[in-house]
């Protein structure tokens, strides 16, 4: 089930991201009543995405009007770029991995925490201990930096020698079982009859509901998983879906 702040999240990136502009309130409610979301639950939400930097909230007069911050304009070109660039299916591999080791103080439990994280997020996989890889060339140095911990980390790039067998290698650094199981969740939700009437509805919930099966898909090699690997199927299903639907006109009051 997509949360509401998802679904808001998409709501912002089709009709507020790149124009500077601001939504009301009241606009933003008529819209998530389409999408079965309860006026309370709204302004709940609404409070809590402003309060967590994902929103600005501006008062003209009695209204309140919402707009997109720097953190929030940030993470939907992040969602627009892994859904219409690199995609879920990485067929184009050139066999280069990025290996970060790093080693930490016991008693940093906190930034031991934040940098897998952020390691996962990045579509890195633990080999053993304090190694961990992710396919292709990926800036793990913006994230060892951005945590402070230059110091205690050291970023690779290589190519896996004759030796290593990279199918058993990513079968124990990644949970494939557990990645193919969005995109089958996926394909169940929306191979066939819509699941739901309100064209709008469709589009924000069909493509929240993509960016949650993709967005941590580390996007592993296709040549080293199963032969039945659903993200391809999936992803041709979202593509076919999304143009069907095309831009969903609704009316929105906007400073």
């Amino acid at each position: 089930m997509v949360q509401p702040q998802t679904l808001l999240l998409m709501l912002f990136g089709d009709f507020v991201l790149d124009r500077d502009v601001s939504v009301f309130s009241g606009s933003v409610i008529d819209v998530c009543a389409r999408l079965g979301i309860s006026e309370h639950a709204t302004r709940s939400t609404l409070t809590r995405m402003a309060g967590r930097d994902l929103l600005r909230r501006t008062k003209q007069g009695r209204r309140v009007y919402f707009g997109l911050t720097e953190r929030s304009t940030a993470i939907l070109r992040d969602g627009r770029t892994r859904i219409w660039e690199t995609g879920a299916v990485n067929d184009r591999w050139d066999g280069t991995w990025t290996l970060l080791s790093f080693s930490l103080p016991e008693s940093w439990q906190r930034q031991r925490h934040d940098l897998r994280s952020q390691l996962a997020w990045a579509g890195f996989g633990p080999i053993q201990g304090g190694l961990w890889i992710a396919p292709g060339v990926v800036d793990a140095q913006q994230i060892v930096s951005s945590l402070g911990l230059d110091a205690h980390a050291r970023v690779f790039h290589a190519r896996a020698g004759s030796l290593t067998d990279v199918d058993a290698m990513i079968r124990d650094a990644y949970d494939l079982g557990a990645l193919a199981a969005r995109y089958e969740a996926f394909l169940a939700r929306w191979d066939g009859p819509a699941p739901l009437s309100d064209p709008l509805a469709i589009r924000l919930t069909l493509t929240a509901e993509w960016l949650e099966a993709i967005r941590r898909d580390p996007r592993l090699p296709v040549e080293h998983l199963p032969p039945d690997w659903p993200a391809k199927k999936a992803q041709q299903l979202f593509r076919e879906l999304e143009r069907q639907v095309g831009k969903a006109e609704t009316s929105l009051e906007t400073i």
